[in-house]
């Protein structure tokens, strides 16, 4: 995948935020493959020439739309503290955090143009991988290390401890909302899942005890 150019890092810029509003309401109301650069160009109301100076490509584009997302939503900096003494309270704030970010209609809309559509897409399945979940994954799996270190949790391998509580937050709940099977208020939901995954992961997972 190529490398986001310099210019779409501007990220005060209003015509970017317009390209990316555009094309993240025309990747869901159209699909990825039916939607063109000239098309979103159109809708951003900019020119090509301006498109492409920020974006290179669609899949760059793309990729974007969810690295944005998931900062603005899932960035463990923004609710993990460097230095969690109550490993259990900050779990529960990044699961349910995340939890409420995956249920959000823009996130599941998105995720179902990526179901879709990376077959015949790879490079789509690549960008939301990389810039989204991929990236969260090393992210908490780094914070996990450093608790490790810390000697509050006992986790031999990070990156499968991280998938781990990741699966058990996208559970039930996460694939009937997918489906469309199931309707919002689910803060009572919600919050059940959380504990159940903090309480297994904690037990699983917890570093030795004080002496």
């Amino acid at each position: 995948m190529q490398s986001v150019p310099e210019a779409s890092r501007d990220a005060d810029s209003p015509k970017r935020q317009a390209i990316l509003v555009a094309a993240g309401d025309l990747f869901v109301a159209q699909g990825y493959g039916a939607v063109s650069m000239d098309a979103i160009a159109k809708a951003a109301s900019v020119s090509k020439a301006t498109l492409y100076a920020y974006f290179a490509s669609k899949d760059v584009l793309f990729a974007t739309i969810i690295r944005e997302a998931c900062r603005e939503n899932v960035a463990a900096g923004n609710f993990i503290p460097d230095t969690a003494m109550d490993i259990g309270r900050a779990l529960t704030d990044l699961g349910g955090r995340m939890l409420r970010f995956l249920l959000e209609p823009r996130a599941l809309a998105i995720y179902r143009v990526v179901v879709s559509e990376g077959t015949r897409f790879p490079e789509l399945g690549r960008a939301f991988y990389e810039a989204g979940p991929g990236l969260f994954r090393t992210v908490f799996a780094d914070w996990l290390s450093g608790q490790c270190a810390a000697g509050r949790l006992q986790v031999d391998d990070p990156v499968l401890a991280a998938d781990q509580f990741i699966s058990m937050l996208r559970g039930g709940l996460y694939m009937r909302a997918t489906l469309g099977l199931a309707a919002p208020p689910w803060d009572d939901e919600i919050a059940a899942i959380v504990a159940s995954a903090v309480a297994v992961f904690v037990r699983a997972y917890a570093g030795p005890k004080p002496a």
